[in-house]
């Protein structure tokens, strides 16, 4: 009898798990028409949340409204960091990236305050001190978090910037052999990846959306902001406009991407010479020096 309630029990559960399975891959109707929908940066994450859903980070993210105003107010405005998150690549919204500061923030205030009730024990420290280098250490902390958010752009742009002339020449041959600028760059978004890549399959929603191809290479150069990217989306927008043949304008513009990066490699060579001088003038040519005048100040010293 026990054995057969077990079984029973047993049996009802794995009906209830193969349902529950195969209701959760049946994709929603916003997973089947999201690859044909053009998405601001963190929407595509948010349409699949539950509305009012009680978690921490909402709780916390609602409190962040005052910590936004302040951090607006010493010059972190919501407008650069919206434009920046675009640019990142990033999932993340205003409102977490403010909520991470406001926790860079208290863990740097922490640090400090710790550090200095610490040195307090072992000896006579101001707690005014104290309290003035947790403030400073807060406002520091909030700063790194606003400053990495910037790194993290410049690196992605410096990927673009890299992976531009192949991919610009991946997409000149495609032309070149006959097929059309959207079906070019499917293939390329196809075969390839990477951050430009990434910028090229939004590029193509934006016209499956129903864009024109000029408007949706516009906002690519928008969302990147590289200085290679604007001129080949002002270079390929003139070519659509006129009739120029397209494969022309892409194999001129990916020698102008080399071209740059050949520069750009130079420039970066030349700084780090530079870079490398510091060790030879501050640590290897004082101690030359020493080798050289010791002995003679040996000699002298001695009356030899």
């Amino acid at each position: 009898m026990n054995l057969g309630a077990l079984a029973g029990g047993g049996l009802g559960i794995g009906v209830l798990l193969l349902l529950s399975a195969w209701r959760a891959r049946r994709p929603r109707l916003a997973e089947r028409v999201a690859p044909y929908m053009r998405f601001r940066r963190g929407a595509q994450a948010a349409a699949g949340q539950v509305p009012g859903s009680r978690t921490v980070s909402a709780a916390l993210l609602s409190q962040v409204g005052a910590a936004g105003r302040f951090f607006e107010s010493i010059g972190s405005s919501e407008a650069s960091v919206r434009r920046r998150l675009g640019r990142s690549g990033t999932t993340l919204t205003v409102e977490e990236v403010r909520l991470q500061q406001v926790l860079w923030a208290g863990a740097a205030m922490a640090v400090a305050a710790g550090g200095g009730l610490l040195l307090r024990s072992v000896r006579p420290v101001n707690l005014l001190a104290v309290a003035v280098l947790a403030v400073v250490a807060a406002g520091l902390g909030a700063a790194a978090r606003d400053w990495w958010l910037s790194q993290t752009v410049s690196r992605r742009q410096a990927a673009i910037e890299a992976q531009l002339p192949d991919v610009v020449e991946l997409l000149a041959l495609v032309v070149g052999a006959g097929q059309g600028p959207v079906a070019a760059m499917e293939r390329v978004v196809g075969l390839g990846q990477g951050a430009l890549i990434d910028e090229l399959a939004l590029t193509l929603a934006d016209v499956r959306a129903g864009s024109t191809l000029g408007a949706a290479i516009g906002r690519l150069d928008k969302r990147v902001g590289a200085l290679s990217v604007t001129r080949l989306a002002d270079a390929v927008s003139a070519a659509l406009e006129r009739g120029t043949p397209l494969a022309e304008v892409l194999r001129a513009q990916a020698a102008d991407a080399r071209e740059a990066s050949r520069r750009h490699l130079i420039e970066e060579g030349g700084r780090r010479e530079i870079a490398q001088m510091v060790p030879v003038v501050f640590l290897i040519l004082p101690i030359t020096v020493m080798f050289a005048l010791f002995p003679g100040l040996l000699v002298l010293r001695l009356g030899l």
